[in-house]
């Protein structure tokens, strides 16, 4: 099963049609384009004259069968295959540090042999490794609610978490009937924070299994690898994600576990990460990281 990059989305809402309805477990293939809808591949296209009605598609969204509230979504990112070429710019106002930026910049950096060959304008080059990861990525929000693809929440969306790479699973709380999933905003690479609000967008082919798992709803995504567990969390400011996300790995800890309060807090303390995914979206996401071989059969 396809779902091809002309079946977009631009928010998140239980009023979305579907364009696939699938029986759990199913694996789908999803193309996608960049943040910026393909509208920068080449050095003739320039961002002042981009449509910003058509930034952040999501291709979707998939109805899943059986999905219902009160249920998580279970998608594993089996295989991302990554487009020749990506983009990456920062902008005046725009970022961490677009109070010192004036106007627009755009590279179009080409993408080969498992590396983006990034060049400067004075011919500054350098090769950084790909590690592809997906942007936006989410399930419709509660009844009425309608989430642009470029913030984040408790559904997905926007959350810019690099952990979001092959092999990792990822679990959102289902909010509608059929959970309405879908996802885009690739990067070939891109560091933690975001903080020029790109990394290097580009185009893919990435092949997920969805599956359901009743009544277990998270009250944040969750994302599981081999090693390690996060919660991810988005919020007005860094402070409450960051004391949100911690709050729930202690929980997430002690439901499955039989160690008690005290105990929790100081493993946490000792081996437990806080780390920054993005914070330039409207809402700021943060993940608690917890890797799992310190509590054997830590798991979702």
């Amino acid at each position: 099963m396809k779902v091809t990059k002309d079946k977009v989305f631009y928010s998140f809402c239980g009023d979305n049609e579907p364009v696939l309805t699938v029986d759990a477990p199913a694996t789908v293939e999803f193309e996608t384009m960049d943040c910026f809808g393909n509208q920068l591949r080449s050095k003739d296209d320039v961002m002042e004259a981009l449509d910003w009605d058509r930034i952040n598609p999501a291709t979707g969204p998939v109805y899943v069968n059986g999905a219902e509230p009160g249920d998580a979504l279970k998608v594993t990112i089996n295989k991302i295959t990554l487009n020749e070429k990506g983009t990456v710019c920062c902008l005046k106002d725009e970022g961490t540090l677009g109070d010192r930026v004036e106007g627009y910049h755009v590279r179009i950096v080409p993408v080969s042999d498992g590396t983006v060959h990034y060049e400067a304008d004075n011919g500054f080059r350098t090769d950084i490794p790909i590690r592809p990861m997906i942007g936006v990525i989410g399930v419709a929000p509660d009844d009425g609610q309608d989430i642009n693809t470029g913030t984040p929440g408790r559904h997905g969306g926007n959350m810019d978490n690099t952990m979001a790479e092959e092999g990792a699973t990822l679990y959102f709380p289902v909010a509608v009937h059929g959970a309405l999933f879908g996802f885009g905003d690739l990067h070939a690479v891109m560091g933690d924070g975001e903080i020029g609000v790109s990394g290097l967008e580009i185009p893919a082919d990435v092949e997920v299994t969805i599956d359901v798992v009743k009544g277990k709803a998270p009250q944040y995504p969750v994302l599981e690898n081999e090693n390690e567990i996060a919660v991810i969390v988005s919020k007005e400011t860094v402070d409450e994600a960051a004391k949100t996300a911690t709050e729930l790995m202690q929980e997430f800890i002690a439901e499955r576990t039989d160690l008690d309060l005290p105990d929790i807090v100081m493993l946490m303390s000792l081996v437990g990460n806080l780390e920054f995914c993005q914070i330039v979206d409207p809402e700021k996401t943060v993940r608690f990281v917890f890797p799992k071989k310190y509590i054997p059969g830590l798991t979702f």
